[in-house]
């Protein structure tokens, strides 16, 4: 005869989820990708695939790859109207960003991950 094993100390799906949804850098990252995700509408058509957020600084800077120099060039012309514009979605996730810098360094095309 087989002797039953009872696992009694497993922790619920729901407990997981719940401490996970506690977690300080959890609820930043999925405040910032909810941020990120505005990009395309701040900047527009003409430049939503050419540029995309990439990373939030400890200073509260906002790093946006840039496929090129000439992207970057002119997202750095356009950064006031970008930042007034970012300012609504910014309020509302209770985000601070200071300022936008530009790199073409970190843009990596998707299809290439």
């Amino acid at each position: 005869m087989t002797k039953k094993v009872l696992y009694t100390d497993f922790e619920g799906i729901g407990d997981v989820l719940e401490k996970i949804l506690e977690d300080k850098n959890f609820k930043k990252a999925i405040t910032r990708s909810n941020l990120f995700k505005f990009w395309k509408k701040v900047v527009g058509e003409k430049f939503q695939d050419k540029s995309k957020p990439y990373s939030m600084t400890s200073n509260s800077v906002m790093v946006i790859a840039c496929k090129s120099s000439v992207v970057a060039q002119e997202l750095m012309l356009r950064k006031n109207k970008i930042m007034k514009d970012f300012e609504p979605y910014l309020k509302s996730l209770k985000i601070n960003v200071k300022d936008l810098r530009f790199d073409v360094k970190r843009w990596v095309q998707d299809n290439d991950i």
